[in-house]
């Protein structure tokens, strides 16, 4: 199976979430394939500590790094219409994107923010 790791997920294991940590390396103990794309990796980034930083590339690094295509760009944005539809609120762009990327790839979100998530046909897991 493999998991696409949101933002805060990859924040918590940089800022010493023990629980994070240890769902990681269990996913990691049981085979699984753990993986990052280019939102989180620029998210990430973007609120990382100078002093974080060499950590953080090693692990967003370590990670399997899934692409975004035009199709998912497409879906994306589809995602993101049909989720102000049916929720009454606005979904962000990026994690229109995040969830794209996972459906893409049968990869399941693991995030903090489930309600960011609740989109038809997308697997997520909170920690």
């Amino acid at each position: 199976m493999t998991y696409l790791l949101d933002t805060n997920i990859l924040i918590g294991v940089v800022t010493g979430r023990k629980a994070h940590a240890v769902l990681l390396q269990g996913l990691v103990d049981e085979r699984h394939l753990l993986a990052t794309c280019a939102i989180v990796v620029a998210e990430t980034f973007a609120g990382v500590r100078p002093a974080e930083e060499t950590r953080t590339a090693a692990l967003l690094e370590s990670l399997e790094f899934l692409p975004a295509t035009y199709d998912i760009a497409r879906r994306a944005g589809l995602i993101r219409r049909d989720f102000a539809k049916t929720k009454g609120r606005s979904l962000s762009l990026a994690d229109a994107t995040i969830a794209a990327i996972a459906m893409a790839n049968a990869a399941v979100v693991i995030t903090e923010n489930r309600k960011d998530f609740e989109i038809p046909g997308l697997r997520v897991l909170e920690p």
